[in-house]
C-alpha cells in the first residue's frame, strides 16, 4: 500500500497523542492534533476531515500496515491506547523485516561513493547496526556483482556535482588507443554505468556530439568557470533506446540484426533480451531460434555477439557478419 507523507504525519501524530494518557481525547482532539502538525510541517493550512482520522484510526487498529494498534473508544467518546504502553514507532521487527532491511542495507551501500548519499551513509550504519543486533549474523542471500578495485570510482562524487551544477571541466585523459593524455574542455551532463563500469556522458568544445569518457581513463579534473556552460537539450532514454553498451556511432541509423541462436543458448536469450527492440522471428525444429533486434552497430553489441562463441550466428547484416567471421578467424590463428 503507497502511503503519502500527510498520512504518515497523521499517523504519527494520532500516535503521539494516545501515548499521553494525562489527557482524555476525542475524535475532534485528534483532528485538530493532525490539523495543527501538517501545518507545523507543510507551511499551510490542510484541511483534516472527520472522516479522514475516522479512517486512520481504523487503518491503524488494522494489520495493513502491520501496526494493529490497540486503539480503544471509551464512555462513547474518548480514544486511547488499551496497552498504555503502546507506540507505532515500537513495533517488533519480523524475521522477514530483517532479511529484507540486511538485503537492503547491501544494496545501499553500493553508493557509497555520492556524497548525495553522506547522510543515509550515518542511517545505513546505524540501521545495520540495529539488524545486526536483532537476528542472528548470517551470509547475505544476494551478491552484487561489484569490483572495489575498479579504477575511477573515486571521480563519481566530483563528477556528479559538476553535472548538477552544471559547471565545465578541464578534463585529462588518456584513451586506451593514445599514447598521450590530452587535456578537454569538457560540458558534462550524465553519468552512465555499463558492464560495471562507468563513464561520464557529454559535450566537448570541438562539436563532435555526445561523448562518453571512462572514468578510469580519467587522469585529473579541473574546473573551467570562464567557458559557460552549454545548456544543450540531452534525453539520455532517446539517445541510448537503440544500442548495446555506450558507444554510440551519432549519425549513423540502427540496423536490424538478425542472428541464429543454438538450443542450448535460446532459453537464455529469450528470458534475457539481447536488446529491449529483440523479436522472435523463427522457432526451429531444433530448439534453436532466431531473433532480431534493431540497434546501432558498435563495439559493445560485437563483443556481446563474440561472447556466445559457436552459439550464435550473424545472418544479417553482411557486414557485420564479415566483421564477426574475420575476429573469429584471427582468434582461430591464436591456437594454430
Amino acid at each position: 500500500m503507497a502511503l503519502n507523507k500527510n498520512a504518515l504525519i497523521r499517523y504519527k501524530t494520532i500516535d503521539k497523542c494516545l501515548q499521553n494518557n494525562y489527557r482524555q481525547w476525542t475524535l475532534n482532539d485528534l483532528i485538530e492534533a493532525c490539523s495543527d502538525a501538517l501545518y507545523e510541517y507543510e507551511g499551510r493550512e490542510v484541511n483534516v476531515s472527520k472522516r479522514t482520522v475516522q479512517l486512520d484510526i481504523q487503518l491503524m487498529r488494522s494489520d495493513k500496515l502491520g501496526y494493529n494498534a490497540p486503539i480503544v473508544a471509551y464512555d462513547k467518546k474518548y480514544y486511547k491506547y488499551e496497552d498504555e504502553d503502546y507506540s507505532i514507532t515500537d513495533i517488533p521487527i519480523t524475521e522477514n523485516d530483517m532479511n529484507v532491511l540486511s538485503e537492503t542495507v547491501e544494496m545501499l551501500k553500493q553508493f557509497k561513493d555520492f556524497s548525495l548519499f553522506s547522510e543515509l551513509g550515518g542511517i545505513i550504519q546505524r540501521l545495520e547496526d540495529k539488524v545486526y543486533t536483532e537476528k542472528t549474523h548470517q551470509s547475505s542471500i544476494i551478491h552484487l556483482d561489484k569490483n572495489e578495485n575498479l579504477k575511477g570510482l573515486h571521480w563519481l562524487d566530483e563528477l556528479y556535482q559538476a553535472i548538477q551544477k552544471k559547471v565545465v571541466l578541464k578534463v585529462e585523459y588518456k584513451s586506451f588507443k593514445a599514447a598521450t593524455a590530452n587535456v578537454i574542455t569538457f560540458h558534462p551532463c550524465l553519468l552512465k554505468e555499463f558492464n560495471n563500469r562507468w563513464f561520464l556522458i557529454g559535450m566537448g568544445n570541438k562539436n563532435k556530439g555526445i561523448v562518453n569518457l571512462a572514468l578510469d581513463r580519467i587522469i585529473s579534473i579541473d574546473y573551467d568557470f570562464k567557458t559557460p556552460y552549454s545548456n544543450y537539450e540531452f534525453d539520455a532514454d532517446s539517445f541510448y533506446k537503440d544500442v548495446v553498451g555506450v558507444t554510440v556511432n551519432q549519425g549513423e541509423r540502427a540496423s536490424n540484426i538478425k542472428l541464429w541462436i543454438d538450443k542450448y543458448n535460446a532459453p537464455y536469450v529469450v528470458t534475457k533480451p539481447l536488446h529491449h527492440s529483440q523479436l522472435i522471428e523463427k522457432e526451429n525444429e531444433d530448439g534453436s531460434i532466431e531473433v532480431n533486434i534493431k540497434v546501432k552497430i558498435n563495439f559493445e553489441l560485437e563483443r556481446l555477439i563474440l561472447g556466445f562463441g559457436d552459439a550464435i550466428e550473424v545472418i544479417q547484416p553482411e557486414r557485420l557478419r564479415k566483421r564477426i567471421s574475420q575476429k573469429l578467424d584471427r582468434a582461430k590463428s591464436l591456437y594454430l
